[in-house]
């Protein structure tokens, strides 16, 4: 996936900035983004305060480590099924 160049912390800046009253497109003019982007920003972190970013960084860190561990665990499990099927 392609990162992005700005940090969540501009992006929640930015969207705090439009809830303030600025226009989106002025916003997006001055970042150089599309309106597209801006919405898809808003859809993603709309109503975050910078605490709540590192709170949801460090869930999906969590998760993406619980999802290998399940992913190893599912290999391990058809490992040793196919090695039961040979010696039957």
């Amino acid at each position: 996936m392609r990162k992005t160049k700005f940090t969540e912390t501009q992006i929640v800046k930015a969207l705090q900035e439009h809830e303030g009253g600025r226009d989106a497109k002025e916003i997006c003019r001055e970042l150089g983004i599309t309106t597209a982007a801006f919405y898809k920003w808003r859809q993603r972190y709309g109503g975050l305060e910078a605490s709540d970013l590192k709170k949801m960084k460090d869930l999906e860190s969590d998760l993406s480590k619980y999802k290998r561990i399940v992913a190893e665990q599912a290999l391990q499990i058809t490992v040793l099924k196919d090695v039961i099927e040979k010696k039957l």
